[in-house]
């Protein structure tokens, strides 16, 4: 468990230097009184970033948001203080500025709104996951960094905050120009996207950063550079960073100390090396052994939220390395069941993809790589015929597939399903589980609709859900869950081919190992053939036999997966590599 406890009664009187902000004794509970955070201590030091890590659900955003006196909706503060510690107290009213001056610091969780709206941006900053939603698109980018200097009221004039605007997009690594400036949100890529955000979260260089999975949609090389901005910025400001995530590899590459929370409690606490290294509590242990590694020499046993009670994991599906050719079915026939010939695409004048030529073979997985941009979701919908307008052909069985799925038959759609990235805004939210699984069934028209129940239900089965759920709703179950039943729609008319398109980015770690499990068994005993794409290299040898890299619509590597990782051929598929992070 953690010290905080002990540090915080201490500092009550004497301010240690470096300590920032002490969470001591958190309790938040619903409005019906139901307890989620259950007396959480957290300290965050100056020049130090904080991995907190847990499963959906464990509480992690709850607690990085009641540092900022936030709460969502349908939660409430219960007990407990938060207290801040600063360099300076000019940003505060006159009632909080006096407290601190006092040398008790300011306690976050007694502050009114006007307090509370002057600390958050100014002393506390927040970045949240998704970079484009963090952003408004109807504002340049320059604009809204500057935005936050006007509101906190920084410097004596426009001239001294158009100076910060740019020294704070340099420091992130971005341009400073007043062309970059103009740019719209939707011109930058999404790792560009996430650094403004940081800009923005440093604009006022606030005493502690708290930063929500700000990596979880971006590939390898710009998470890399995103993290290296996270770590250079803490360092060169003195900045206190809580860094919430589910990758504790990335928790291995970016923190110096690591806290671990179970369903609202704190269970373990301390240096990152040594948690990592030599974990104390059971939970940790479990979601360290969930985590994929690039050599694949785990196995990958979880089947959903991860138990703490040693050895009760009597329904896990062990997952066979799928790089040794283990779970791949024998071909049925000498002609391959997939092939794609030459597929290039445009838009305007901009080359998406350039003569892409790849095959699949019944129960063969092909994992597709590359950065954002690279071309990857383009040829996957491509090959769902989502995308109408390529070049190239998509045969199946030797036979050529239309170019939309509007032109093809039945059977070819029946085919090749596809599996949208968000579990969240993939199933309609006003229809039951079994209602959006039976959609499919409708469309295609081949079993009348008495039959179709047992045919979901069946499905259902098939991704470890249950007939239970038939009749439930989206909004009641996890993002694993709703991902499980993604699977399940896709998997009704028994495809060949199952398209995933980074299905895994945004589950926790123990849930991915869940779905990974779930697609190699579906592997061996169907015979289904897999087009994973993802930025997740670690999944390599776990999921995949071949390995597809693209880079700017290009394959510049190719091969059987031990092939692609131990001797890459191209220099991008190594500096892939090497900006993989590791436990």
């Amino acid at each position: 468990m953690s010290t905080a406890s002990t540090a915080a009664s201490s500092s009550a009187t004497t301010t240690v230097p470096d300590l920032t902000l002490v969470m001591q004794g958190l309790r938040v509970t619903t409005l019906d009184g139901t307890e989620i955070l259950h007396g959480v201590d957290l300290q965050l030091r100056r020049g130090e970033i904080l991995g907190l890590v847990g499963e959906s659900g464990s509480g992690k955003t709850t607690a990085g948001l009641a540092c900022l006196g936030h709460f969502r909706a349908g939660l409430r503060y219960h007990s407990g203080e938060i207290t801040l510690y600063s360099r300076d107290t000019d940003d505060l009213s006159s009632d909080a500025a006096s407290r601190e001056a006092a040398g008790s610091g300011v306690v976050v969780t007694q502050l009114g709104d006007e307090d509370l709206r002057a600390l958050r941006g100014s002393r506390i900053a927040y970045i949240p996951q998704d970079p484009a939603l963090s952003l408004n698109p109807a504002i340049r980018v320059g604009e809204q960094i500057r935005e936050v200097l006007d509101v906190h009221g920084f410097g004596a004039n426009a001239q001294e905050r158009a100076a910060r605007v740019r020294q704070v997009l340099e420091d992130v690594g971005l341009p400073s120009t007043d062309e970059y400036q103009r740019r719209w949100p939707h011109e930058l890529s999404g790792g560009q996207q996430q650094r403004i955000g940081i800009a923005m979260a440093f604009a006022m260089t606030p005493d502690v950063l708290i930063l929500d999975e700000p990596t979880t949609g971006l590939d390898v090389s710009t998470q890399s550079h995103v993290l290296d901005t996270i770590r250079t910025m803490t360092s060169l400001h003195h900045v206190a960073s809580l860094y919430i995530t589910h990758d504790l590899a990335m928790v291995a590459e970016l923190a110096d100390r690591v806290a671990v929370m179970l369903r609202g409690d704190l269970v373990e606490e301390g240096p990152v090396g040594q948690v990592l290294a030599a974990p104390e509590h059971p939970y940790t242990r479990k979601l360290l052994e969930a985590v994929p590694d690039l050599a694949g020499r785990k196995q990958l046993t979880q089947t959903g939220q991860l138990d703490v009670v040693p050895e009760a994991d009597s329904g896990s599906v062990v997952v066979v390395e799928a790089g040794g050719g283990a779970v791949s079915a024998e071909p049925e026939t000498q002609a391959p069941l997939l092939v794609v010939r030459d597929l290039k695409k445009f838009y305007g004048g901009n080359t998406v993809l350039e003569g892409v030529n790849f095959q699949l073979e019944p129960g063969q997985s092909t994992m597709v790589l590359g950065e954002s941009g690279s071309g990857k979701t383009t040829l996957s919908r491509c090959v769902a015929g989502l995308i109408d307008d390529y070049q190239g052909s998509v045969t199946l069985r030797g036979r050529e597939l239309a170019a939309s799925t509007r032109k093809r038959t039945n059977d070819d759609r029946q085919a090749i399903q596809y599996v949208f990235q968000s579990p969240y805004s993939s199933l309609n939210p006003r229809r039951s589980i079994g209602q959006s699984l039976s959609v499919p069934l409708e469309m295609s028209g081949k079993l009348p609709a008495r039959q179709r129940r047992a045919v979901v239900e069946e499905a259902l089965d098939s991704v470890r859900l249950g007939r239970s759920f038939y009749d439930r709703r989206p909004g009641d179950l996890s993002g694993g869950e709703r991902q499980r039943a993604a699977v399940a729609r896709a998997l009704v008319n028994a495809p060949d081919v199952l398209v995933c398109d980074e299905i895994t980015s945004a589950l926790d770690v123990s849930v991915q190992a869940s779905i990974i499990a779930l697609l190699n068994q579906l592997r061996a005993e169907r015979g289904l053939a897999l087009l994973f794409v993802t930025h997740n290299i670690t999944l390599a040898r776990h999921i995949a036999d071949h390995i597809v890299v693209l880079n700017q619509g290009v394959i510049v590597d190719s091969g059987p997966v031990d092939q692609v990782l131990e001797a890459p051929t191209h220099d991008y598929t190594r500096r892939l590599l090497a900006d993989v992070p590791t436990l």
